[in-house]
Order: structure tokens, then sequence, then C-alpha cells
């Protein structure tokens, strides 16, 4: 899934403070049931089974505004954070282990043959209550729903963006469903057949060995047609724990409350979720955001770099050593893979000795540890998966930087690659850059960081290459429609692991799915490389019974697409995230999978109305003030 901007708690964090002091923060664990209010006296919510409470506002921010909250057209990282609180599907993942767990379906068995699964849909399980229903009130969800909700993932509508990314190849009748386009008939597609109300049977063309983690993205919300109807693509009604209150005209500020009547209960028999209401707001600057943190307008910040976080903490000892604390940082590696995509389909990048060059004239190493502040890691380690993926051997890929035992050693490779970088251009028609064209890069900001990644790059690339390269810096939006068109040369890009598993990663260079022109959108093989070889070895990867067969064709498959270099991979994330300490049952995961339906808050604040923003706590709303907020 396309990220754009940037885990598991860790034992402790060793940083270096200004006053070139040592400071020891030991991570706060799950034994932390009580913390301090922030300006005002501290008011205890509702109280649940364990000592979970009820009530309360969880406010957080993004630095890039939501795209969509329509399932078959989520594509970022944002929307999806959104949306998975609004719908859900058959299965979710468990945002603590990423283990996939029941979710609209109460369990489910596969045949020998591993084509043929059957579901078991819960019953009771209601819509939202919206206007799209005769009487206002969300029905029940039957298998109808599901089989409706699949056909949207099969339409080829202009609206759907995930079939490439979901059933393409996968569920039987899938492609000639989409093929058929508008001629597509209500209830054809073969793949899906509806038992009886509670019971489903969903039939694969052939084994897939992560089709269970496909259903568990947010594309696979299930969505009434009732709302479809009404609303087309801007239809928000889903199953989730929280429905949407509101959206801002210029989509930066989203408030979602509780879905009264969501079926899920935790461990301990409470009746989910605990929060009130969730609001998601849009600041694009991250000091900005940290200061809204801060001053506890908001619950948590992430995607921090490690010097963001040096220069905040030694003004907040003190609210990381009180006991209770007030604040508490987490740091992790992520499935993140921060990347360049060369545009293979027309010159000068359809030539791979150019592309190869610009992969080795790049200094890595100095962009993590000057430009990043170290807040990323990548040196050494440049497939495209990450080397945080359980049990594959991505660490032994072989990119286009590599480490020495020493500093000197490092140099010497350094150096190498740049000379063999201004070798392979010479090859390809440009020495010393001679008549090398201006490339266009298109990138986002993303608070900035983005931006002073590509002015190092451009530096770097003329320094070693002697080529220009001319940035055009727009929305999120407008990068996505220019990087499918192939409206540049090269687009900045990142990539969000949809499921724990290298065939996210490599799915987003498997040539089926290219078009043959540059009129017709290209997703996710955004650089349209095409290689028969890599797309075999990708198939076999997919199909495999095991997972270690299946890791060994895609790490083939992976050093193939890595020889010829349609990405420039730049390093992956890592991620900081500073919480306010009343923050309960908040779990980080490596692919950013957020699930608010069991935290809690140990204390509810607002915004004051003080002159200095300082926040007040306050008791919960009662239903019926939530009811009528809701109406305005």
């Amino acid at each position: 899934m396309q990220d754009s901007f940037g885990g598991n708690s860790i034992t402790y964090l060793l940083l270096q403070t200004s006053m070139k002091r040592l400071l020891l923060i030991a991570s706060i664990a799950s034994f932390l049931v009580s913390c301090g209010g922030g300006e005002g006296e501290s008011i205890t919510p509702a109280e649940g089974k364990g000592g979970r409470k009820y009530g309360g506002t969880l406010r957080f921010n993004e630095v890039d505004k939501f795209q969509s909250l329509f399932p078959s057209s989520i594509t970022d990282q944002i929307s999806s954070h959104v949306a998975s609180q609004i719908y859900e599907g058959l299965v979710k993942f468990d945002a603590r282990t990423m283990k996939v767990l029941p979710a609209l379906a109460e369990s489910w068995g596969m045949d020998a043959t591993g084509t043929k699964y059957t579901f078991k849909l819960r019953k009771g399980v209601k819509f939202h209550d919206n206007d799209c229903f005769a009487d206002g009130k969300g029905r029940e969800v039957t298998g109808e729903d599901v089989r409706y909700s699949f056909e949207l993932l099969c339409k080829n509508d202009g609206i759907n963006q995930n079939f490439g990314t979901t059933f393409k190849g996968r569920l039987a009748g899938a492609d000639e469903y989409y093929n058929a386009g508008a001629q597509a008939k209500a209830g054809s597609l073969s793949g899906v057949k509806v038992v009886d109300a509670n019971t489903l049977e969903l039939t694969l063309v052939e084994p897939n060995i992560s089709f269970l983690y496909i259903l568990a993205n947010s594309a696979c919300g299930i969505v009434p047609k009732e709302g479809v109807e009404k609303y087309n693509a801007a239809n928000t009604v889903g199953t989730g724990p929280f429905k949407v209150a509101s959206i801002a005209g210029d989509s930066s500020l989203v408030i979602l409350v509780k879905h009264k009547g969501y079926y899920g209960k935790d461990t301990l028999g409470n009746q989910l979720p605990f929060l009130d209401s969730i609001k998601i707001s849009y600041v694009d600057n991250k000091k900005a955001e940290i200061d809204l943190f801060e001053k506890g307008e908001l619950d948590f910040v992430w995607g921090l770099s490690a010097d963001a976080v040096k220069t905040f903490l030694p003004a907040q000892i003190a609210n990381f050593e009180n006991k209770p604390p007030k604040f508490v940082l987490d740091h992790s590696a992520e499935l993140v893979t921060q990347y360049y995509s060369f545009n293979t389909a027309k010159a000068p990048f359809n030539d791979v000795r150019v592309r190869k060059a610009f992969s080795l004239a790049i200094d890595r190493r100095y962009i993590v540890d000057e430009i990043l502040a170290g807040e990323a890691f990548g040196p050494g380690l440049n497939g495209i998966s990450p080397p945080a993926l359980p049990s594959y051997k991505a660490n032994e890929i072989k990119g286009y930087e590599q480490l020495g035992d020493n500093e000197q050693q490092t140099r010497q490779l350094r150096n190498a690659n740049r000379e063999m970088a201004k070798k392979l251009l010479a090859e390809a028609g440009f020495p010393n850059g001679k008549n090398f064209p201006v490339v266009k890069l298109v990138l986002n900001s993303g608070g900035g960081r983005n931006t002073r990644v590509a002015e190092e790059i451009q530096t770097q690339l003329r320094d070693v290459l002697n080529v220009n390269i001319e940035m055009a810096n727009g929305s999120y939006q407008q990068k996505l429609n220019d990087e499918r068109f192939g409206r540049a040369d090269i687009f900045r890009a990142a990539w969000v692991a949809d499921y724990p598993s290298p065939e996210t990663f490599l799915s987003l260079f498997y040539g089926g799915d290219v078009p043959d022109s540059l009129n017709q959108p290209s997703y996710p093989n955004s650089a349209r490389y095409k290689n028969p070889r890599f797309d075999s070895l990708y198939h076999a990867g997919r199909t495999a019974k095991t997972i270690e067969e299946s890791h060994k064709f895609f790490f083939e498959a992976e050093q193939l697409m890595m020889s010829e270099s349609p990405a420039l991979i730049l390093w992956y994330d890592e991620n900081y995230r500073l919480s306010q300490a009343r923050v309960k049952n908040f779990y980080t995961n490596p692919i950013r999978y957020l699930d608010f339906s069991q935290v809690y808050l140990d204390s509810i604040m607002t915004k004051s109305d003080n002159a200095d923003g300082s926040a007040k706590t306050e008791a919960p709303k009662s239903d019926a003030k939530l009811e009528e907020e809701e109406k305005n």
C-alpha cells in the first residue's frame, strides 16, 4: 500500500541530549494502569471489567490528507488508517501480533486442494445506522453483502483501484468479471457462492499462500448495497467499531463516533469500543504536530525522526521519569520501504545501464545519517523487502550499496560504486553526463522530509554523474496520478506492507498488470517493469504450499529484479512514536495497521478555552449529548 510519509515497544532507548549526556529511557510496558492528566484535575472515565475505561476522544494527526474511504478505491496508508475503523472484512489483523483473526466471519476452513474456503458469518452483525436504510437503522449483514462487496472489487468501473492487489488471478471468475466491464452481471462472480445467509464459499483459481492476509486488507471491507446506491464512492457505511460523524470539506478533519451496535467484545467480556470518538486532523508539519502533542491536544504522534525525538526529550525528562509518567516513547523497525521508481517505459530509463548508474551513484548512508538524522536504516540492505520481514532472508539480497568492515573499507566501496556508475552511464551513451536529458522527479512533501531527501539526491547525481534533476513537488494525490500515468521520469514512492510477506513488495514489479500504453494507468507496478522470468518466479512464490518454499521463489525473483534496478531503493523506515500515557491498549506494528476498537483512555481531556492553549479534563459525555453532536 502506498505511503505518503513514515512498532512494537523496545526495552530501552539510548539517546544523546544537547548537553552531551546519555539518557536511558525505559520503555513503558503494559503494566502501566494509570497516568497523569495534563492541565487541571484528572477525571476517571466509566469503569469496565479489568479496570478498562469507557469514554473520551482519541486525537491524532496525519501529515497528508486521506484520498478515499471507499474500500475498492483505497490505495494509500492514511485512507486505510481511517477506513480500518469504519469497515471490517471477513477477517482482520491482530494489531499486536499481525496474525489473522476472525471478524465478520467467526470461523473458516479450507479444503484439501487449498482452493476452496468456507466461511461462517457471525449472526446479528449490523451495519451502521444510516439514512440509506428504509428505517434509518442498520440491518444485519449476510453473505449477499460479502458477494456484493467482492463484486465491487472485481468491477472495471474506473473507481476500483484494488483489483490487481486483491482478486486478480486469485479468485475464480474474477478476471472474467473484470474483463466484462459494464456487462458484468450481479451474482455472476463464480468464485463467490452464498450457501445461505451465514455461509459463504470462496473458490480460488489456484492455491494462494497469502489469501487470508489479502482478505484482512481494508480494501476487502464489507459495504451495504443501499449505501453504495445512495452515496456511490462517497459511501462510508460499514460494520466497524466507529462510524463517520463528519468530514471537513477540505478533508482536514475527520470525526468518527462509536458504533453503538458493534458486535465486538474483548477477552474480558467488555462491549467494544471503549472510546466515544476519534478525531483525525491534518497538519502538514511535524514540528507543529509535536507542539500540539506537548500541549495535550494530540494523543500520539508518529513518524518522528531521531533528531526530533532528541530535541523533544531534554525538556521533557520529568514527563518520562515521573511515576506514573505522562509520555511514552516507542521505537521499532517497520515493513516500509522508501524508494524512487524509474519510468522504465521510456528513455532514458528504459536502459538498464542508466538505472543501475543512478542506483550506484547514491550515498544512502549519508542520507540516513545526515538528512534523516538516523530515523531510518538501509545502507547494506538494498532489496525492496525490508529486513524486518519475519523468516525472510532480506539481508542476503545484493543491492547497490554495501558496508565494509570498517570506515575506510566502506569509503572504498562507495568510491568504487561511483566509478562504476560513471562507466555505466558512458556505456549508455552519456559520458560524464553529456547530452543526458533533464530528468523530472515528481514527489510530495511528506511534512518536508521528502523534499530534503530529493534535494540531496539532486546534488549527489549532479556531482557524481553530471546529470540534472528537475523536481516537481505537489500534493500526494497529484503525485499518485502522475505516477500511475507515467507523467515523469522518476517518482518518489514508498510501500507499506499490506501483510507480512515479501509478496506484497514484489507485487510492485509484476508485469502482468502493466498496460501497453502510457495512456492507461499502471498500478501498483508504476515502474512498468516487465520481465517474464521475474513474473514466473513471483507466481511460483504465490502458489507455493509452504512459507519456506514461497520464500525461496520470492528471494530469487527479488534478486533478479534488483539486478535490473527498476527502482532506486533508499531506506527502510523505523518508527518513533510518542504517546500520552493515558492511552492504553494501543499497539504499534510493522505494517502500520491501526485498530482502535480496544483502545481506552485512563482520563479524558479536551482542549480548553484558556489563552495558553492548555488542556483540561472533562467527564465522559452522555449518550444523549453524543447523539445531539452527531446530528449537528
